[in-house]
């Protein structure tokens, strides 16, 4: 008994399969590796604590800044605490903070913990609450029939990233 199958076309297909199927494999393999050292990954303070993420590798901190911990130096360095339910983390950033910043939003930022409690961002994003919906997509909702306003936001007043 044979594993190879009787017809020459059946043969041919089996074959093709397995000189293409490790080719595949291998080029997946290389992407994967090559992207290794590119992928971000994203924490809160509990989970960058529960994970012992390593010093200097840059990954995303997200979570609410802290009521009271913003404070703002000389140089234009800012320094808050940024929070979830478990923990906290310190962060240290030297820049402009965006528009929608202030205490008690949820952030995400950029760059590297330094220490075991302190993080170097290079990036702050401020990110909306959850019942934000700009007006376009409110009118592109409408239009198509699927708008129900019990469950839904107030749309915006002022166009994207002006502020109020």
């Amino acid at each position: 008994m044979t594993l190879l199958p009787k017809s020459m076309k059946a043969r041919r297909r089996l074959m093709i399969f397995l000189i293409a199927a490790p080719i595949l494999m291998a080029g997946v393999a290389l992407a994967l590796f090559a992207m290794k050292d590119q992928v971000v990954y994203f924490y809160t303070p509990a989970q960058a604590y529960e994970a012992k993420a390593e010093l200097h590798r840059t990954m995303r901190l997200g979570g609410l800044v802290k009521a009271g911990s913003v404070v703002k130096r000389a140089g234009g360095e800012v320094t808050f605490v940024v929070r979830d339910q478990k923990a906290e983390m310190t962060v240290r950033f030297k820049g402009d903070l965006p528009d929608l910043f202030r205490e008690g939003q949820g952030v995400v930022c950029e760059g590297q913990r330094v220490s075991a409690d302190v993080f170097e961002a290079k990036t702050v994003l401020a990110k909306h609450d959850e019942t934000y919906m700009p007006k376009e997509v409110v009118k592109a909702i409408k239009e198509q029939g699927e708008w129900r306003p019990e469950s839904a936001a107030k749309p915006d007043s002022k166009p994207f990233g002006e502020a109020k």
